[in-house]
C-alpha cells in the first residue's frame, strides 16, 4: 500500500495495490504495520461504520472532543465523494486549515482523519456508500459541528449546487465559537 502525508502532514491518502483480471479484484484495505509506519500511530480501531447517502449530501463538519476524540479511516465502496479534514487545535501552525481529497469506488483511496481534526464530504455522484473506521466510539455529549460553508476555514467541496444538509448540520457553528483542542 502507498501512502502520501497531505499538505497538512498529519492527514495521510493511503493507495492500495490492487491485482485484478477478468474475475474481479482483490486488495488490502488495512494493514497494521503499514498504517503505524505512515501515521507513526498505533492505534486501536473499536466501531466500523457504513453510510449511504444520494447525490448533493453534505455531512459535516463534525467531530467528538476528548475525552472521545476520535480519529477516522475513510473510504467509499460505491460511487464518489470529495472528502475533508479540518486542522481545528489551537496550537497547531495549521488551525483552521483544510485538505480535502476525491475518494471513490473506482480509485479505492482512503484517508485517515486524526483526531484534533473536524471531518466531512459531500457525495458527487447518484449514490454512494462510505466506510469508516474510528479509534473511539460514538459519544454524543462529545459531539460537535462546524458550518460546512465557514468562511473561515473556505473550504472548496467540489460541488456547485446547494448541498442537503441534515438538521443537525443546519446547526453548524463558526470556527471562533466552536468548542476546539487546544
Amino acid at each position: 500500500m502507498a501512502y502520501e502525508k497531505l499538505a497538512l502532514p498529519e492527514v495521510v491518502l493511503f493507495t492500495p495495490k490492487v491485482f485484478g483480471d477478468d474475475r474481479g479484484f482483490f486488495f488490502e484495505s488495512f494493514n497494521e504495520r503499514e498504517f503505524v509506519e505512515a501515521t507513526g500511530l498505533d492505534c486501536r480501531f473499536v466501531q466500523d461504520n457504513h453510510s449511504k447517502s444520494v447525490k448533493g449530501v453534505l455531512r459535516g463538519l463534525h467531530y467528538q472532543l476528548p475525552p472521545h476524540a476520535q480519529g477516522k479511516l475513510v473510504r467509499v465502496v460505491q460511487g464518489a465523494v470529495f472528502d475533508v479534514a479540518v486542522d481545528i487545535r489551537k496550537s497547531s501552525p495549521h488551525f483552521g486549515k483544510w485538505v480535502g481529497a476525491m475518494l471513490s469506488a473506482d480509485n479505492k483511496q482512503q484517508l485517515w482523519i486524526p483526531p484534533g481534526f473536524a471531518h466531512g464530504f459531500v457525495t458527487l455522484t447518484d449514490t454512494a456508500e462510505f466506510l469508516y473506521k474510528t479509534t473511539d466510539f460514538y459519544a454524543p455529549q462529545a459531539e460537535r459541528c462546524i458550518a460546512w460553508d465557514e468562511p473561515n476555514i473556505g473550504v472548496d467541496w467540489h460541488y456547485a449546487q446547494a448541498p442537503q444538509l441534515s438538521a443537525k448540520d443546519l446547526q453548524g457553528t463558526a470556527l471562533a465559537e466552536a468548542e476546539v483542542f487546544d
